[in-house]
């Protein structure tokens, strides 16, 4: 009957994209109070679905680094980043691609550094360059590795980096997922509502420290805020607190998340 009716005339048959009311204005309320360079927004909530949710929109903020043969990209380890790294995010071909932490001995994939990198690779091109160390070593490993050269190679892309790719972390206590190495019930920890590699911070965005800070492999934060496009992905509402502090400690400015938590964020006080 429907057939009949379309052939004759009567019944028309619409293909509509899907409207998010208001994202656009939302994202540029988000970008003007985090002091942001850019937001980047998947409609809807995509918490469930991170990789495939975040991919296109993370796209889009990869694309607008205009990213070379030869520059450097970093990225950090985390469910999110490695999500990402499982979709086509574009065609780095002659992209240095190097990780911003340790975590060689870590059970889970997403906190092996070097398997983000791999797959981001694998599924968009790059060069990678691996690192060989945990996220915390025993001193005499620490020192030993300022003498090996691929230690000192993904130094020197941390400084050269001209874009990072990174996750924000929610408050250690409530995850259930984090590096081996971190003592996530050390008190001070415990004043910690998130991290960006590795690097705990409170509510103002201040780092926290804890026993062993100091033999932590990450990329530090004064040269992680000196590159020039820092993209934080990040989805769900818990996360609220944490992407507002690290945006106001100038960990990221770009920002990739979804409307459901850019919402939560607006909500923020």
């Amino acid at each position: 009957m429907l057939a009949e009716a379309r052939a004759q005339g009567i019944v028309e048959i619409r293909v509509h994209r899907p409207t998010s009311t208001g994202m656009d204005e939302l994202s540029e309320r988000l970008r003007i109070r985090l002091g942001l360079d850019g937001v980047h927004l998947a409609p809807g909530d995509q918490s469930e679905r991170v990789g495939l949710g975040l991919g296109p929109v993370t796209r889009q903020a990869l694309a607008a680094a205009n990213l070379r043969a030869g520059d450097v990209l970093l990225l950090a380890s985390g469910e999110t980043t490695y999500a990402l790294a499982q979709q086509r995010l574009g065609n780095f071909s002659g992209v240095v691609v190097a990780p911003t932490v340790g975590g060689q001995a870590e059970p889970d994939p997403w906190h092996q550094t070097n398997e983000v990198v791999r797959a981001f690779a694998a599924t968009s091109g790059g060069y990678p360059h691996y690192l060989f160390a945990p996220s915390m070593p025993s001193e005499a490993l620490l020192s030993a590795l300022q003498d090996d050269p691929g230690y000192r190679q993904v130094i020197a892309d941390w400084n050269s980096a001209k874009v990072a790719l990174v996750g924000i972390g929610a408050a250690p206590l409530s995850r259930s997922s984090i590096a081996q190495s971190v003592p996530r019930h050390h008190p001070n920890l415990a004043k910690s509502i998130g991290d960006v590699c590795l690097a705990f911070y409170d509510p103002q965005g201040n780092e926290i420290t804890f026993p062993g800070n100091e033999r932590m492999v990450r990329i530090p934060g004064e040269t992680l805020r000196a590159v020039p496009t820092r993209i934080a992905a990040a989805v769900g509402a818990h996360k609220a607190p944490s992407i507002i502090a690290a945006a106001n400690a100038g960990w990221f400015n770009i920002l990739v998340t979804d409307e459901a938590t850019a919402r939560a964020v607006d909500r923020q006080p």
